[in-house]
């Protein structure tokens, strides 16, 4: 399918469906998932997705120390080896760094922006307080506030604007989504590609129904995608997300299980997955050199 060849633009642009992997996540641990770590894997891991019909890599990075591939890394010499062995593995593809750190302390995250130059990197573009519970309604892990105030985004977005990287705005709310509005009011960004995240326990559910809202709420005209958490539930999302003209992203990061419900073992599973419900709806799939001319026409200039 990511044959590199040019594609027919007759058709319109929302009946050509973006498809996004997200590989691997911030702190799923290898020892007990499927999840890629080392460049090797990563590469073999991009490429399968690629072969299905990915043409986006959303990408974090690990430590690669021996046992500590649970943990995320910033570090811009590994982002750099593993981006490279992506892209020897599928020519043609682009590459979406992760950029969502808490706190004050992020200069590290822009500096390996700075030395990456990927063509996309996320945008987390308001904050949320991430919460989960367990069964018993103990909390999952200590409440934490990942917060993203005006001026944190403004730094990210001036940095993408820099090193020509077009910023992906994560919306975890229908809050957020409107703010990014108000940040091309404001003169912060002239276009924005929109990512309404679903499914995070204190942030917007997997649902269905949400879609229309949101596309509602969002500046028209603006492309948009659904990231999808959960289990098997995600689909009935990704195929409402398909049918009203959305990009489309899935991965070993947003889920392990298939439309099937049995779990995936590998991410071009996830991926030849998400291409045939999008194909079922009638979409057909971008290829590598479509999308960089779509994403291109997004880049903040001025």
């Amino acid at each position: 399918m990511n044959d590199n060849t040019p594609d027919d633009m007759s058709d319109t642009p929302h009946d050509r469906a973006i498809v996004t992997c997200a590989l691997t996540g911030v702190l799923t641990d290898p020892e007990k998932h499927p999840v890629p770590v080392t460049p090797k894997e990563m590469a073999s891991e991009a490429r399968a997705a690629f072969e299905a019909g990915a043409s986006i890599m959303h990408v974090h990075y690990r430590d690669q120390r021996p046992g500590k591939g649970h943990l995320p890394s910033f570090d811009p010499a590994i982002a750099a080896e593993i981006n490279d062995a992506i892209r020897d593995a599928c020519p043609g593809v682009l590459i979406n760094m992760t950029t969502g750190v808490p706190g004050n302390d992020y200069g590290h995250v822009l500096d390996y922006l700075k030395a990456c130059r990927p063509e996309m990197a996320a945008c987390n573009a308001g904050s949320l307080n991430y919460l989960k519970t367990r069964r018993n309604g103990e909390w999952a892990w200590p409440p934490m506030l990942f917060d993203n105030p005006v001026d944190k985004v403004k730094a990210f977005v001036d940095v993408m604007r820099d090193h020509q990287i077009v910023p992906e705005f994560e919306c975890f709310d229908l809050g957020i989504v409107r703010s990014v509005g108000l940040y091309m009011e404001n003169g912060m960004v002239p276009h924005a590609d929109y990512n309404f995240v679903m499914g995070v326990a204190s942030g917007m559910p997997a649902d269905a129904d949400l879609l229309p809202l949101l596309i509602r709420y969002h500046r028209a005209g603006e492309p948009w995608a659904a990231t999808v958490i959960g289990r098997q539930e995600i689909w009935d999302v990704h195929r409402r997300a398909a049918e009203l003209g959305g990009n489309l992203r899935t991965g070993l990061e947003d889920s392990f299980y298939l439309p099937s419900g049995e779990k995936a073992r590998s991410n071009g599973e996830m991926i030849a997955a998400l291409v045939a419900m999008a194909e079922e709806t009638g979409r057909t799939i971008a290829s590598p050199d479509e999308t960089r001319a779509r994403i291109n026409a997004l880049k903040i200039t001025g």
